[in-house]
């Protein structure tokens, strides 16, 4: 098994060309399906993921793979990657720039590195257990803010929440000293970076959560679904990310009233 640096430095690689590859789709001529859940997919992220899963295949031929486009390789192998090619695909088409491309390393389904790639910014995100997380390369870390009064919070996918969850909306509209609306990986990786304190997101996936949770706690901050357990592949999709066990924990009382 390579140690973390080195699977930082493939990981941090695999950003440099997928993100290359995702800024040449961007804004341009895009091929547009749906998915049965009405989801939108581009060749862009089936074209992104492609080249991902050739490079891990060639390097670590013994590892499984799951990306959202391409499904599952080696399924009961004890190292899987996972892929998201474009997070927010739906901003991706529009020429928004607030798409990411997500890579985790899980060990017997644990997350044991995140990168969060973010193409049109220019910006990688990396975390690895026990070693910290990083921006470009550099330091960063999670805030200390502990108070949800005083506390930047993001709330991802608001209309589903407003849909199946009302009244935790409602509480979730009064909570924080500032609030922003929004989708996506990057409010995580603003946590990271200790820029947000709070994210409570909705309706996600596997590849959508678990790499970013690893860039998430190595920065420090927490990661669990809605009733505080530790994320996995079998989560509901449910998540809350706290720069701090006291936000989080006042994360926890909000959502589940």
């Amino acid at each position: 098994m390579l140690t973390t640096i080195e699977y930082t430095i493939h990981a941090a690689k695999i950003a440099d060309f997928a993100g290359e590859a995702a800024r040449g789709y961007f804004r341009g001529s895009l091929g547009i399906e749906f998915k049965e859940d009405e989801s939108p997919v581009t060749q862009a992220d089936k074209g992104v993921e492609a080249l991902i899963r050739s490079y891990l295949a060639e390097h670590f031929p013994d590892h499984g793979i799951f990306g959202e486009e391409h499904g599952i390789v080696g399924a009961d192998r004890a190292d899987m990657w996972i892929i998201d090619p474009i997070d927010g695909t739906r901003s991706f088409l529009s020429g928004h720039p607030l798409f990411g491309m997500l890579l985790g390393l899980l060990h017997d389904g644990v997350p044991q590195l995140g990168l969060i790639g973010m193409p049109a910014l220019g910006e990688v995100f990396i975390g690895a257990r026990g070693a910290g997380a990083t921006l470009n390369g550099a330091s960063i870390h999670s805030s200390n803010q502990t108070n949800l009064d005083r506390a930047i919070l993001y709330v991802n996918e608001g209309e589903k929440i407003y849909r199946d969850y009302p009244l935790t909306f409602d509480r979730l509209t009064k909570a924080g000293q500032t609030r922003r609306f929004s989708y996506d990986c990057y409010p995580h990786a603003l946590l990271a970076a200790g820029h947000v304190d709070a994210v409570v997101d909705y309706d996600l996936q596997p590849y959508d959560y678990l790499p970013v949770s690893a860039v998430v706690e190595a920065a420090g901050g927490m990661m669990t679904d809605w009733q505080g357990q530790p994320l996995t592949l079998k989560s509901d999709g449910r998540v809350i990310s706290a720069a701090t066990p006291e936000l989080h924990t006042a994360l926890l009382a909000l959502v589940n009233g």
